[in-house]
């Protein structure tokens, strides 16, 4: 299993308007992927600002590029994610899940 993790800012209000386009957009894309086992969408409020992070679970970096193309550490960023966050990484990171108490397959 891959844990790809990407990390965006926005407002409290672009948060809520990402949260949004993630739930209506990005999830159903994400499940329509061969290979795709979960996502998480985390936010962490503070001073004003949100912390955004989208951690996805994947079973394979073959997985993960027909999802992401060619170039798995790119970030994959619809204009309508864009337009509601003040900044964003251009590329993830991808993690081996080691250990997991969870009932990923």
């Amino acid at each position: 299993m891959i844990a790809r993790i990407w990390r965006a800012t926005a407002t409290p209000e672009g948060a809520d308007g990402y949260e949004r386009h993630f739930t209506a957009s990005v999830l159903p894309s994400l499940r329509d992927v061969d290979g795709h086992r979960g996502a998480y969408l985390l936010r962490r409020d503070s001073d004003g600002r949100v912390e955004i992070q989208v951690v996805t679970l994947w079973e394979s970096m073959d997985a993960i590029r027909r999802f992401a193309g060619d170039d798995p550490g790119a970030a994959v960023v619809e204009p309508a994610a864009r337009a509601v966050l003040l900044g964003y990484d251009a590329t993830v990171t991808h993690h081996t899940v080691s250990v997991s108490d969870g009932d990923l397959q």
